[in-house]
């Protein structure tokens, strides 16, 4: 096998290489499969003459080993190959097909040359810490920048702003961001509150939540416990937001955390986030014995509905929380 073809062993290996390269090839297959070992040679040498580093990456992925992965992107026959463009799905073909395969993926190789050519790359684009759920997209710029509100904010880290950055976040980079600090910290405890209203109604299937302690103070962690409140018309106090229901409470483990993007992927209850003009997420406790959270980006991931029209939201209901 070659080299340049990079056999996935975990769904974490697999979302921190959708992050971290532009373009990234899987073929689906499965050992017993006669058609996946017919083009695998064929497989091998494309990966062979167009891979580059963090550019186009080819991977394989045993589906009877990785049933996880499997599931998630929904392959039901092998080989299947499919196409990630800056963590998205952009092309999936079913079967062993050589010039279908050969034409998508010299199509992307030479996409990439242009990009590597006129200084671009992956952190130039909406970076995402962690892989997208099939038929479902980043939806973060529906975030209505101007009107959200953040309790209890470090005024000495990044303000609210910071954590929808669509760069690469400057922990992952080592580079000095030219706004000041892109991440946010809590100010007199670990405790945050995030008020995120929303330019049209939306489908929420998931967060990405990056975090990245602060290397040597022990004092600044990640969050562990979230409750999230939908279609509130304002931020909520700390004493209210412990009084009334949530719509979700989530609490994070130290697994969760993808080592390489410092991300973690909140699934939710996708049934209860289904019409949503605003999110509020509680931070209610930290890891450990910090007095500080951290939080360097938010994505939101889902579907997005029809635009409204901006001003003071309309309150629904608490009903919708329950």
């Amino acid at each position: 096998m070659s080299s340049k073809i990079v056999h996935i062993e975990s769904p974490q290996q697999f979302s921190s290489l959708l992050s971290s390269s532009r373009i990234v090839v899987t073929d689906f297959y499965a050992d017993w499969c006669g058609p996946c070992k017919a083009i695998a040679p064929f497989y091998e040498q494309l990966a062979n003459s167009l891979s580059r580093p963090n550019h186009i990456t080819f991977t394989k992925v045993n589906t009877d080993n990785q049933r996880d992965i499997a599931q998630t992107y929904n392959i039901t026959a092998m080989p299947t190959f499919m196409v990630f463009k800056n963590g998205r799905e952009t092309q999936r073909i079913r079967g062993a097909d050589p010039k279908a395969l050969d034409a998508a993926v010299k199509s992307l190789a030479s996409e990439a040359e242009s990009s590597s050519a006129d200084g671009s790359s992956s952190s130039s684009g909406t970076w995402i810490g962690a892989s997208l759920p099939r038929g479902y997209s980043d939806i973060t710029d529906s975030v209505d920048l101007l009107n959200l509100d953040f309790l209890n904010v470090d005024s000495e880290a990044g303000n609210a702003r910071a954590v929808f950055n669509t760069a690469q976040p400057s922990a992952i980079s080592k580079s000095s961001s030219a706004a000041g600090k892109d991440w946010i910290e809590s100010d007199t405890d670990e405790q945050l509150m995030m008020y995120m209203p929303f330019q049209s109604s939306l489908k929420v299937h998931s967060l990405h939540i990056t975090s990245f302690p602060t290397e040597g103070d022990d004092d600044v962690v990640r969050p562990r416990t979230l409750k999230l409140y939908t279609n509130k018309s304002n931020v909520l106090s700390f004493d209210e937001a412990e009084s009334i229901p949530s719509t979700q409470d989530i609490t994070l483990q130290e697994s969760d955390w993808d080592a390489k993007t410092g991300t973690a992927r909140v699934d939710l209850r996708f049934v209860k986030f289904q019409n949503v003009t605003s999110l509020v997420i509680f931070v209610a406790e930290g890891e450990g014995e910090g007095e500080k959270t951290r939080i360097d980006r938010i994505r939101i991931i889902g579907e997005t509905g029809e635009k409204r029209a901006m001003g003071k939201l309309e309150k629904i209901g608490d009903e919708q929380g329950e």
